[in-house]
């Protein structure tokens, strides 16, 4: 994927936490965040708030304030065409540019995400979190958390290829959760949050599905010089797979437990996203009417 060289990036929307101190008295694989810990060390893109049934007992920030570096070092297009962090602004700002744009032609506002990247542990309005718990979504605090180291774990636990749209996926995936709250669809989940067809599963795939309808509108943005290619999806395609519950449990014990599922299969996974980016539309991304 190509960046515009002359767009203009709002590294205001990303905050870096890495580097600071870590929060304190965290008991590790014990309490509410050990749950998530075990469940999403597997699972990429867990929703701390749907586990937790909303806010947790975070402080919700981490133990330093976020720094300002990005602000200085990604400020175009072109930047995000070398450097992973300016990658990440950029597609964040791209992605919120399009929700945007999309929630004002429905005559709602578009409340701004800021995404929070952090390295090895970090406190939020969701509950204390480690790295182990993956890219996540917290309602609590309105904010996307992320690792950076998560996408060498996604190659070398999972499976995955890698690739920057790899990255852009997953990125788009949690603002889909952010879309989801705005909207009041998190309150689907209530108790049904495992089982091959129960609430979780759904909201997971309609992520994905909105990640996709991102991706065919992601040129009109602004931030990018041309749409998509076959190769840059090809990478998304690919994340989706490696993260499937299926593809993940039979790698881990051998079996499938559709029982056990919170995200949904690889194909799943595969298939909302396709849905997503082939139709450009949200509306086509009911995921809670029918069979998925």
């Amino acid at each position: 994927m190509d960046f515009d060289d002359d767009a203009q990036l709002d590294a205001s929307q990303v905050e870096d936490s890495r580097g600071g101190m870590p929060f304190g008295g965290m008991a590790i694989g014990g309490g509410a965040i050990g749950l998530i810990a075990l469940v999403a060390a597997v699972i990429f893109g867990v929703n701390p708030g749907a586990l937790l049934g909303g806010v947790g007992g975070g402080s919700g920030s981490s133990g330093a304030p976020p720094g300002n570096s990005l602000s200085s070092k990604c400020r175009t297009g072109a930047d995000a065409d070398q450097s992973e962090d300016c990658r990440i602004v950029g597609v964040v700002n791209s992605v919120q540019a399009y929700w945007k744009k999309d929630f004002a032609d429905r005559g709602r506002t578009y409340a701004v995400a800021r995404t929070r990247l952090f390295s090895g542990a970090t406190a939020t309005a969701c509950g204390d979190a480690t790295s182990a718990v993956g890219p996540f979504y917290c309602p609590g605090d309105k904010r996307v958390y992320l690792d950076l180291g998560f996408f060498q774990e996604l190659h070398a636990r999972f499976g995955a290829k890698g690739g920057p749209f790899s990255e852009a996926y997953v990125v788009a995936h949690e603002y889909g959760h952010h879309v989801q709250d705005a909207l009041g669809t998190m309150r689907k989940v209530g108790n049904d949050r495992q089982g091959a067809s129960s609430a979780s599963v759904r909201l997971e795939l309609q992520a994905d599905c909105y990640a996709g309808v991102w991706a065919e509108h992601a040129v009109q943005t602004g931030f990018f010089s041309k749409p998509f290619s076959d190769r840059d999806i090809a990478e998304a395609l690919d994340a989706a797979k490696a993260v499937g519950d299926d593809r993940i449990q039979e790698r881990a014990q051998g079996r499938a437990d559709p029982d056990s599922f919170t995200h949904g299969t690889s194909a799943q996974r595969q298939r909302w996203f396709s849905a997503g980016y082939d139709s450009g539309a949200p509306s086509r991304c009911d995921t809670f009417s029918g069979s998925i």
